[in-house]
């Protein structure tokens, strides 16, 4: 199956490098990249444009001008961009794991979104990973990492599971299958049908207000938090604001009492 891999990103060049590369290095093969970037500066396309040839891979620069956190309006460009019936959602500072790809190919089912899982990285390792180090997997090697100045916790089972405990651990995690901006897909047409994104919403839970649309659609949330891994480089989020956070509550608020399915300030405008 043909999927487009949709990737949020604002001025950080050498994050997107580090994670289009991890891209390059899919067990699944067929797919897309579209860079959902909110007005990012000529770095950003120089960089794209150099893994363009690099890679291999197919990527599509969606840009819009720097109008302060836009995000939500830029992944609707992105998603009406998209060439493929289905879409899995990422951010520019979350390498995927070899087999991310085909995890969510395999999962993907119709009347279901998928919700992935993260393990973050602190700025320390953050930055000293190269790019051989993705494509050799060292970057998702708990000892790796550890050597590298990680502090290992319970957390690390997400790198380390696999088999019947990594599908017990999908199925009993205290964790809501919630549609996470890090790792999530589901089908275009379900995503489009309740109109994408809600563009009032800036940082603080612009992802889960579209997951529970979906939910008071029918859709149903499956759990593959140990199973569809991406490693999160750490940076700075000077866009969080408390003004922003509570319009967003206040929107999710009305979405979950209303059992709304549709925005009226999503792709198609009221």
């Amino acid at each position: 199956m043909r999927v487009s891999v949709v990737i949020s990103t604002y001025n950080s060049p050498l994050w997107l490098e580090k994670v289009i590369w991890g891209y390059s290095n899919q067990t699944h093969v067929d797919f897309e990249i579209v860079i959902a970037d909110d007005g990012s500066g000529p770095e950003t396309k120089a960089v794209i444009d150099q893994l363009k040839k690099q890679t291999q891979i197919s990527i599509q620069h969606v840009w819009q001008p720097d109008n302060g956190f836009q995000k939500s309006q830029v992944l609707n460009r992105a998603i009406l961009a998209s060439l493929s019936e289905y879409l899995i959602f990422s951010d520019g500072d979350c390498i995927p794991k070899p087999d991310f790809l085909q995890v969510h190919v395999d999962n993907a089912e119709k009347g279901y979104f998928l919700s992935g899982g993260y393990f973050k990285l602190p700025m320390i390792i953050s930055q000293q990973i190269q790019n051989d180090d993705i494509l050799a997997g060292r970057v998702f090697d708990v000892k790796w990492l550890t050597n590298s100045g990680l502090n290992k916790t319970y957390k690390s089972l997400k790198l380390t599971s696999g088999g019947n405990l990594e599908k017990l651990l999908n199925r009993f995690t205290p964790t809501n299958a919630t549609w996470n901006g890090h790792t999530s897909s589901g089908w275009k047409q379900d995503i489009v049908g309740i109109n994408g994104f809600d563009e009032r919403m800036q940082y603080g839970g612009q992802d889960r207000e579209l997951g529970e649309r979906m939910i008071n659609l029918g859709l149903k949330g499956k759990q593959i938090r140990y199973s569809a891994i991406v490693v999160h480089l750490d940076h700075k989020r000077g866009y969080n604001t408390q003004e922003s956070i509570a319009r967003n509550k206040q929107i999710r608020k009305t979405t979950r009492s209303q059992n709304l399915t549709w925005t009226d300030y999503g792709i198609i405008k009221k």
